[in-house]
């Protein structure tokens, strides 16, 4: 079934499941404003996505510029006449040895993963339950589904993004507009190359199918794969005495 997506903006385009996503959305004839931080690899998308007959405007943008979004999404809605789907894919996750405890890698993610998913996301959301219509995708993970020992941070900060999109979706979903929490299992992107443990490790491009059909069917919260569910709800099952002993 074809995409019903006609307008988008993906924020973090530049690699990962963002870049995999946007492919997908241009492939299947949508619009796509690229949004991220470096402006060498938006062109290098642009043209690939060019060269296949697809159509990609560049918007080089650090999401820690808060102060800027407003209007970057008035100019960017405004070129494009209109937005169908709303993509937030940026997310950084600083590795953090055992004993470590960074408050400049912890500002990071909390910056990247929280604040940036809220000044895009609040734009989306107030224009979207305006006109009553328009898919919010936000990419949150497994891994805020439980506070593990690895990545303090990482974790709270894709819990906070969980409360965040369910409070939306609770806020515009009544108008007829669509918010889907993605929660990833690892995926092959440049993040998590330097992760040691990958279970159930799938490709970008596999994960961006299963999250754009999600986006199409108006899901709420898709796991990444789907197997992911079931292995969460054991491990969120699993009492804190016992949780806190296992080396997850």
């Amino acid at each position: 079934m074809p995409l019903p997506f006609k307008r988008c903006i993906v924020v973090g385009a530049s690699s990962g499941m963002g870049e995999a996503i946007a492919r997908q959305l241009c492939r299947e004839g949508a619009t796509v404003a690229l949004v991220a931080r470096r402006a060498d690899e938006l062109a290098r998308l642009k043209g690939e996505i060019a060269a296949a007959g697809g159509k990609a405007l560049v918007f080089p943008h650090d999401v820690r510029d808060y102060q800027a979004v407003e209007a970057l999404f008035q100019q960017i809605t405004a070129h494009m006449e209109g937005l169908d789907l709303m993509v937030y894919a940026a997310g950084v996750m600083p590795l953090i040895e055992p004993d470590e405890y960074s408050l400049d890698k912890d500002l990071l993610t909390v910056e990247v993963n929280c604040m940036g998913a809220v000044a895009w996301l609040n734009q989306a959301a107030q224009r979207f339950g305006r006109e009553g219509a328009g898919t919010i995708v936000g990419i949150s993970s497994v891994a805020g589904d439980r506070g593990r020992r690895g990545f303090p941070v990482y974790g709270a900060s894709k819990s906070f993004l969980d409360a965040y999109l369910e409070s939306l979706r609770n806020r515009i979903a009544r108008t007829g507009a669509s918010v889907v929490t993605v929660k990833p299992g690892p995926v092959d992107t440049p993040m998590t190359k330097d992760v040691a443990k990958k279970p159930l490790l799938i490709s970008a491009e596999t994960a961006a199918d299963t999250i754009l059909k999600a986006a199409a069917a108006s899901k709420r919260v898709v796991y990444v794969p789907w197997k992911w569910r079931p292995i969460m709800a054991i491990i969120r099952a699993i009492p804190s005495f016992i949780f806190r002993k296992l080396n997850f």
